[in-house]
């Protein structure tokens, strides 16, 4: 079997030998939660957002006299619901900011200390 002659756009390969590798067994709930990802960004720019609008609303009910009553309850409700959906969003982004760091911590708390031989069991009696 002959191999077709290498053309110049094939790139150049250079593999580099690791000093030692370490390979960690996980569970399914593990793969799923490391799958699942982080949601602590999105919780976080969620409550920004919503603490910045219902802070401008404040700041115009604050500052302005609104005289129509139906645009007065509009910022009142307004205002009202941005804190309450931004102190919510904190509250989750507080509860989940180290989800995954714990899903890892708890992975790496399975390997033995350095220079101590894993226990493979108790030796095969049946043969002799």
């Amino acid at each position: 079997m002959t191999r077709p002659p290498k053309s110049q756009l094939d790139p150049a390969i250079h593999r580099v030998r690791l000093d030692r590798l370490t390979i960690f067994e996980i569970t399914e709930a593990e793969l799923v939660a490391l799958e699942r990802g982080s949601p602590e960004s999105l919780f976080l720019n969620l409550a920004i957002a919503a603490l910045s609008v219902a802070s401008s609303f404040l700041a115009a009910l604050l500052s302005t006299t609104i005289d129509a009553t139906r645009t007065f309850c509009v910022f009142v409700i307004v205002c009202s619901i941005g804190f309450l959906a931004g102190l919510t969003f904190a509250l989750l982004w507080w509860q989940s900011r180290r989800s995954l760091k714990n899903v890892a911590r708890e992975i790496r708390s399975r390997m033995p200390p350095e220079g101590v031989q894993e226990d493979a069991g108790p030796p095969d009696r049946g043969s002799a």
